[in-house]
């Protein structure tokens, strides 16, 4: 694939935003040329138009099999040949596959993006940011109740439906993260095989419109999603959902959503206060 191939987005749809995320680039202690580059704002919570720039491209043909920590230094992968389609069919392969307890950091994921990321079991994605939303961001499959999932840092958007796809146990938290244009920030998995209960907290979280939800999880099977500092821009009439409740299946049909959306006891746990708009 040329670099002017592999540098088209597909453009499904576009927005605008403004983000700033020093904080958490802080926090992950990211310096030199990557805090350049991503031209932050001088304001935590604010948003900024800017993503990061890349430090240079690699194609990926065959899905990357990471063990240990994995430090991309802020370069853009993307997929070729095999891994070439930004679709939404399912059953992609990924870009990248993470084993247990496996870090992925500093890594800048271009179009095509395949089905993004793996986990199969704990992992954490440290700075990880999606150019395009391909099938998904990322895929958490870990059948532990143990499992931990950390998402710290980064973002993504241009994703038609999920960018953070929970199949498997455990608990997912994701902090310090932007989305815009997408479909579902984090999605329970509604009609899997095998289901369990899945536990959600998302905090400091900048969301930019148009997007669906931001956190799906299905009440029957004792999911939780905690809210914690969720700024929404852009979004003056309120249309995106916060949480919403689903009763999930095994059989793969379209799980029944429930209604209302919102704050609901512990299945849905925030207060209007934690869910601010810009």
């Amino acid at each position: 694939m040329t670099a002017r191939a592999e540098q088209r987005a597909s453009h499904r749809r576009r927005t605008t935003g403004r983000r700033a995320l020093i904080a958490g680039m802080s926090a992950l202690g990211i310096t030199g040329a990557a805090i350049v580059t991503t031209s932050m704002l001088s304001t935590a919570g604010a948003a900024s138009s800017s993503w990061p720039s890349d430090t240079g491209s690699k194609p990926v043909s065959k899905t990357v099999p990471v063990s240990g920590v994995y430090d991309g230094g802020m370069k853009k992968f993307y997929g070729t040949g095999a891994l070439g389609g930004d679709s939404q069919d399912e059953g992609q392969d990924p870009v990248f596959e993470l084993a247990d307890g496996a870090t992925l950091k500093n890594v800048i994921i271009g179009t095509p993006a395949a089905d993004g990321v793996h986990c199969k079991g704990s992992c954490t994605l440290q700075n990880v940011w999606w150019l395009d939303v391909g099938e998904d961001a990322a895929s958490f499959k870990g059948t532990s109740s143990s499992a931990q999932y950390k998402v710290i840092g980064g973002g993504a958007k241009k994703a038609d439906d999920k960018v953070l796809q929970f199949n498997g146990a455990g608990t997912l938290t994701v902090t310090g993260f932007r989305v815009e244009d997408f479909g579902k920030l984090v999605r329970s998995c509604g009609n899997c095989k095998k289901q369990y209960k899945r536990t959600i907290v998302l905090n400091d979280i900048d969301v930019v419109a148009p997007g669906k939800s931001i956190v799906g999880v299905n009440e029957n099977y004792g999911d939780t999603a905690t809210l914690r500092n969720v700024r929404i821009h852009g979004d003056g009439k309120k249309k995106t959902e916060t949480c919403a409740r689903y009763t999930g299946n095994s059989s793969g049909k379209e799980p029944k959503k429930l209604s209302p959306v919102g704050p609901y006891g512990k299945t849905c746990d925030f207060k209007a206060a934690d869910v601010t708009y810009k």
